[in-house]
């Protein structure tokens, strides 16, 4: 009955769920006046509508022709429709929605003019874009408000020029570093301990892709062999494509691959990379794959942005202009497949470290955000008891830096510097990651203990202002993370968890 009339109620009001109207929107600073005292005020204030199914779109299965290796999926057109009813669509499974600082901006400032227009089916970036200061990297919520949806930042760049301070596009230092990589990578068996060490504090560009596919365990570390595996491997994969995917269809898979299907074009929206069909379909068929080869857990919300680091790494290894406005399709046919398979296959492996993540009730989900209370508790009581005091959970705001690996809180470029450092530590994406979102956490002390109410302090945890953040905000991230771990190695067992 309870869902019965949550449904009405959608259909019966055409606001957005979740954002407030234009003439009563809140401004950061007066949060302080709108105190909403538990989480059960705070959620029918916002009538966010996280689990609420709104009718299907009857023709999301509908197949489309043309597509390359005779592969079948929606149309430009259905995938533009898919776009505009994604934005209704809810979760089956629990998974907190999008409120990155990207997709916060576009609601605050949706009066003004937007920043990228859609011309033939394409989105492309806008007259309008702004160019950021450098010094508001440390900037409080209020000022937040004034930044653009995307930063200036590139998306894929060396080491030095993703920082915000404009460094030279090569130091010798980073010279020095992209030598000892090579050395390692040609030499008959690279040791993988070495290059692990030398991964840790970042990978230069240029030798990011095989780097990864080295760390993450699916190249062997004898060079002759090489080749050998990855076409064994990338022929498994198109095989899996012609044995499974054509069932997408079938009534034991459909609601696996609608669910798929509509969370894609959630993936990243602001980068016109992501919007693009061809691109869309090879994420549609990496995560119905693995979904239906791991019933076990299947397919569920958040694993779709554990795709887009891999495509985007493997991808630069053949595009030198800028990554997130580059055509898919302007890359030869096996260059397209080559990309796909081995995103597939890196994804995997970094999900059977993590997989009890998304079995049923998402059990290693709950202990980590338990874990993550614990130790925080032990490291900062100040923030501990502040949010007891407002009653804020844990799992409030941690699930989603759980569930989606910290990516929905730091840009695209960020969460590609921190796996290179999660590759080269041990348990990097299960143990250590418990560490990082500690010192994410941390990092944001004095902006948590500004905020003396319910709503202010969860919206400040969903909408964290990381858009300027580059590698040198990373690295510092994970240095405190690596303290962190060393100081507290007396943690209880269920932290490793």
């Amino acid at each position: 009955m309870a869902t019965d009339n949550r449904i009405n109620f959608w259909r019966r009001n055409a606001k957005v769920p979740g954002r407030y109207p234009k003439e009563t929107k809140p401004k950061f600073n007066n949060l302080k006046t709108k105190k909403a005292s538990s989480f059960h005020e705070f959620a029918r204030s916002t009538n966010d509508a996280w689990d609420i199914d709104d009718e299907e779109d009857k023709d999301f299965l509908a197949p489309a022709s043309c597509l390359p290796s005779g592969l079948h999926s929606s149309s430009p057109q259905q995938q533009q429709n898919e776009v505009a009813h994604s934005e209704t669509e809810v979760s089956h499974r629990l998974a907190p929605p999008r409120t990155d600082a990207q997709t916060l901006q576009e609601d605050e400032d949706e009066e003004e003019e937007e920043e990228f227009d859609h011309v033939n089916s394409k989105v492309v970036k806008s007259s309008s874009d702004v160019h950021l200061s450098t010094s508001s990297v440390r900037s409080t919520l209020q000022k937040q408000q004034s930044l653009p949806v995307r930063p200036i930042i590139p998306l894929v760049a060396r080491i030095s020029d993703q920082n915000a301070s404009g460094a030279p596009p090569m130091t010798v230092r980073e010279k020095s570093r992209l030598d000892k990589f090579k050395q390692l990578l040609s030499s008959p068996n690279t040791d993988l301990e070495e290059l692990r060490k030398h991964s840790w504090s970042g990978i230069p560009r240029e030798v990011r892709p095989i780097t990864w596919r080295l760390l993450s365990g699916y190249l062997p570390a004898n060079k002759e062999r090489r080749e050998h595996v990855l076409q064994r491997k990338r022929e498994e994969y198109f095989g899996f494509i012609e044995q499974y995917y054509h069932s997408r269809t079938d009534e034991h898979f459909k609601d696996t691959y609608r669910q798929i299907h509509i969370d894609i074009p959630r993936t990243n929206p602001l980068i016109p990379l992501f919007q693009q069909p061809a691109v869309q379909e090879v994420f549609e068929r990496i995560l119905f794959i693995w979904a239906i080869r791991h019933p076990a857990s299947g397919y569920v919300q958040g694993i779709n942005d554990l795709v887009t680091p891999f495509f985007v790494v493997f991808l630069s290894e053949f595009v030198t202009e800028d990554v997130e406005n580059f055509e898919m399709a302007a890359l030869p046919q096996d260059t397209q497949r080559n990309i796909e398979a081995d995103t597939f296959w890196c994804m995997s492996k970094l999900l059977d470290g993590i997989q009890d993540n998304y079995t049923f009730a998402q059990p290693g989900i709950q202990n980590k955000v338990k874990a993550l209370e614990e130790l925080v508790s032990r490291i900062d009581e100040d923030i501990h008891n502040h949010f007891k005091r407002y009653e804020v959970e844990y799992l409030q705001f941690a699930f989603r830096w759980m569930n989606n690996l910290l990516m929905r809180e730091l840009p695209l470029r960020c969460t590609i510097r921190l796996w290179d450092t999660y590759q080269a530590e041990a348990e990097g994406f299960s143990h250590f990651h418990l560490y990082v979102c500690a010192a994410f956490l941390i990092e944001w002390r004095k902006e948590i203990l500004s905020m003396i109410d319910f709503q202010g302090l969860l919206m400040l945890l969903q909408n964290l202002p990381t858009i300027h953040w580059g590698n040198e905000e990373v690295g510092l991230l994970l240095a405190e993370a690596y303290r962190l771990k060393y100081m507290f190695a007396d943690a209880p067992s269920h932290y490793k968890r």
